[in-house]
């Protein structure tokens, strides 16, 4: 789709329409269960093109290309960033306040170690750029992996200045946290950072508004959308990349009770369900992972095998975040735009 194109809108068909509607698509269903995913996304592609109340014009769609769905992963370069004392890690139990948590701090150190370069090879593999939220301070120790990333041609995207909270700070001192790790990501990889993630998605109520005027364009601090979104911020566009918790190895599939069998399925479900919604609507789909966490033998397998599922359909974008802000930002007509006053009252990112 290019920025000629008439813009595509989600159409609201009647009760009528809307049961005709799900009767194909149960159809269609039933007999993709039987196909390999190519055939099956052949099938479906036709019934977008030809069933009344769906986009009604065979590759067209809401991404490059006519892509149908756009998949995002997030690489938190977090490892160096940490506290040497009181970091949360593998062992439940708390070490004492202020003594270096030697186990944890080794923990951490997988991550640039062994993690990172990993999945640098499985990107590498399936051809696909990511953007990776780096902390300076852990940048700082590992600079040589930090300018590999950008040289393989992924995204070096802020994580603050350490792998802790700013939220806290005073509107100033936040700026700062994050203008520090902004420059020292510039200073060490030649890329200026354009997208911000806080530590745990925890923010000021001022900081859409510090983002802007330092440079920013998007951030990925909100889980409220399977798509990206404008604020208006001072009657200027602001994006929201959102992010995940729900697939995510961090949040949800951490080391205890983790099953790689049910991951797998969860990101294939993840995927089928918002690639049948991408019919008729943009969607997103996230997955978020970190050094020490994905980075491990077993799960890159695991995600191995996921990529190669995903990556038989044709008509997926894999991009990278500053990638889908800009093409946001030059698709506005496809966009929703939130207008939510400010963060203090609503609770909610604005300005």
């Amino acid at each position: 789709m290019s920025s000629s194109d008439t813009p595509l809108q989600p159409n609201n068909p009647d009760r009528r329409t809307f049961l005709a509607q799900a009767s194909a698509g149960a159809a269609i269903l039933a007999a993709s269960s039987l196909l390999t995913p190519m055939q099956a996304q052949a099938a479906s592609s036709v019934t977008a093109a030809t069933t009344p109340g769906t986009l009604g014009k065979p590759g067209r769609g809401f991404w490059p290309n006519g892509a149908r769905l756009a998949v995002s992963i997030s690489l938190m370069f977090e490892g160096g960033g940490q506290p040497i004392s009181g970091a949360g890690g593998p062992i439940p139990e708390p070490i004492k306040l202020g003594v270096p948590d030697l186990p944890t701090n080794a923990f951490f150190a997988y991550g640039h170690y062994e993690g990172i370069p990993r999945a640098l090879n499985l990107f590498d593999k399936h051809q696909i750029k990511v953007s990776c939220f780096m902390v300076a301070k852990a940048i700082q120790e590992s600079p040589d992996l930090a300018r590999e990333i950008v040289r393989r041609g992924h995204e070096a995207a802020a994580h603050g200045r350490t792998w802790s909270n700013s939220y806290d700070l005073s509107r100033e001192e936040e700026k700062r946290f994050i203008a520090d790790s902004q420059n020292i990501i510039e200073q060490i990889t030649g890329q200026r950072p354009i997208g911000w993630n806080a530590y745990w998605l925890r923010n000021s109520v001022h900081i859409q508004e510090t983002l802007q005027s330092l440079g920013f364009v998007y951030s990925i601090d909100e889980p409220s959308h399977d798509e990206p979104f404008i604020t208006p911020v001072h009657g200027k566009d602001f994006v929201t990349v959102p992010y995940t918790f729900h697939m995510n190895d961090i949040s949800s599939f951490p080391f205890e009770g983790y099953n790689p069998a049910g991951y797998e399925q969860a990101l294939r479900d993840e995927f089928d369900q918002l690639y049948e919604e991408g019919a008729n609507r943009r969607r997103l789909m996230l997955i978020g992972m970190h050094d020490r966490i994905n980075g491990h033998a077993n799960r890159i397998r695991m995600l191995d095998r996921f990529l190669t599922y995903a990556r038989s359909y044709n008509d997926v974008w894999f991009a990278r975040k500053d990638e889908i802000a800009q093409w946001v930002l030059a698709h506005r007509e496809d966009t929703p735009i939130l207008d939510r006053g400010p963060a203090s009252i609503s609770g909610l990112p604005g300005a």
